[in-house]
C-alpha cells in the first residue's frame, strides 16, 4: 500500500489537509527543528523574557514544521482557520507564552499561528496544545494530533479558566 493511501492517526478529512499541506506518515526534519530551537534559546525579549524549549515542542516541530494547513471544508462549530506550524511566528511573544507557563505550571514553547496572526499557538513539556488570542487563552487537547484536529475540522476550544 502506497503512503497515500495508508491511513494514519488523523481523521480522513485532517489526515487529507495535512496531505495538502506537504505532511505524510513518518515525516521528520530535526534539522529544521533544531535550528528553531536553537533561535527560541537565543532570544531575549527588551524586558529579559527568554522562552523555554521541551522536547515536546521540537518533536512537534520536526513532524508539522513549515506546513501551512488549510481545512478543505467549513467547520463544525466555527470556521476552521488556516494554521502555520511555525514556532518562530511567536518569537516575540516570550513573555506573553512564560505568564502561560507560569499560570499553567509548565513550560510553553510557540508552535505556530492561527489565521492572519489571529493567535498564537503554543505547547507545553507534556505535549498540550494552547492558543492565545486577544480574547484569552485557549485549550486546544492533550497533544498535537487532536489540537489539529479541531482546528481543521473547527471544533469549538475550551477556553482555559485559572482558579
Amino acid at each position: 500500500m502506497s503512503d497515500k493511501l495508508k491511513p494514519t492517526r488523523f481523521p480522513v478529512a485532517v489526515d487529507a489537509a495535512l496531505r495538502e499541506a506537504g505532511w505524510q506518515p513518518g515525516r521528520w526534519d530535526i534539522k529544521l527543528a533544531e535550528h528553531w530551537a536553537d533561535t527560541l534559546r537565543a532570544y531575549e525579549s527588551p524586558a529579559g523574557h527568554r522562552h523555554t524549549v521541551s522536547p515536546a515542542a521540537v518533536e512537534a516541530w520536526a513532524e508539522f514544521g513549515g506546513l501551512r494547513i488549510t481545512a478543505p471544508g467549513p467547520g463544525r462549530q466555527t470556521a476552521p482557520p488556516v494554521v502555520l506550524v511555525e514556532p518562530l511566528a511567536g518569537l516575540h511573544m516570550a513573555r506573553t507564552l512564560a505568564d502561560l507557563g507560569r499560570a499553567l505550571e509548565t513550560e510553553v514553547a510557540p508552535l505556530g499561528v492561527e489565521g492572519d496572526d489571529q493567535a498564537v499557538l503554543a505547547i507545553d513539556a507534556a505535549g498540550r496544545v494552547y492558543s492565545v488570542d486577544h480574547t484569552g487563552d485557549w485549550y486546544l487537547g492533550p497533544d498535537v494530533e487532536t489540537a489539529l484536529t479541531g482546528l481543521v475540522t473547527g471544533l469549538l476550544p475550551r477556553r482555559l479558566s485559572l482558579p
